[in-house]
């Protein structure tokens, strides 16, 4: 699995993939990442790559023309890239996606900055959009860094135990049941009684009641549906 990265701050994101599971991942092979930056492909002597709105409004869009010839460069080097661009204005982006996208080969992300993207860029290149949650930061990087973690965990041995992806949230469409850890008591809060006594089945059968519990609380319409 290949990551590449269109953006304008390449510092933003390269750091995240230099510790942990994901560093790992990358000296082993699993998954590999690389960076374009729209500036690069500009054909004014400035390197700009924002101009203002047609039609008015406040701030700056990012320009078609650096986009699609890096984007178009991207493509011819890889047909299989996979464009996706983090919106606000963009399908919620879920658990499901990950695991489905951890199958393909090469994922684009292009971040936007400013007040977005030239729509033309996206109706041509996107092949999916996502949105990450209902607020709005200050560009593409962060949501594209969070999808990336996301899809990589799903990949084929990165996780060093597989059966972690089994329990956690979202799945079954559920959250995931609370965890303890040694010691037993700590400052008089005690664990579940029940996860001491080495009845797997019946742990098993108390976390997923634990399960639905939760989602009842956090997420009332999630376990209706």
């Amino acid at each position: 699995m290949k990551f590449t990265f269109v953006t304008l701050f390449p510092n933003l994101i390269e750091p995240y993939f230099q510790d942990s599971i994901l560093k790992r991942a990358v000296e082993s092979n699993f998954i590999e990442y690389e960076f374009f930056n729209p500036r690069e492909y500009t054909l004014n002597k400035h390197k700009k790559v924002d101009k203002e709105m047609i039609g008015g409004g406040a701030g700056m869009l990012l320009t078609p023309q650096p986009l699609f010839d890096c984007l178009d460069a991207i493509k011819e080097a890889n047909s299989e890239a996979y464009i996706i661009f983090p919106l606000a204005a963009a399908k919620a982006f879920k658990q499901n996606d990950a695991k489905r996208l951890s199958r393909k080969k090469n994922i684009v992300f292009v971040s936007g900055r400013y007040e977005g993207i030239d729509e033309r860029v996206i109706e041509k290149y996107a092949d999916e959009v996502f949105c990450i949650g209902e607020y709005i930061l200050t560009g593409g990087e962060l949501p594209s860094l969070v999808m990336a973690d996301a899809i990589a965990r799903n990949v084929e041995h990165v996780l060093g135990n597989a059966d972690s992806l089994v329990v956690e949230s979202f799945e079954n469409n559920l959250l995931e049941a609370p965890s303890f850890t040694k010691p037993e008591n700590f400052k008089k809060l005690s664990v579940v009684k029940e996860f001491l006594k080495g009845n797997h089945s019946n742990i098993s059968d108390l976390k997923f009641q634990m399960s639905i519990c939760k989602t009842k609380y956090y997420r009332p319409s999630k376990e209706k549906r």
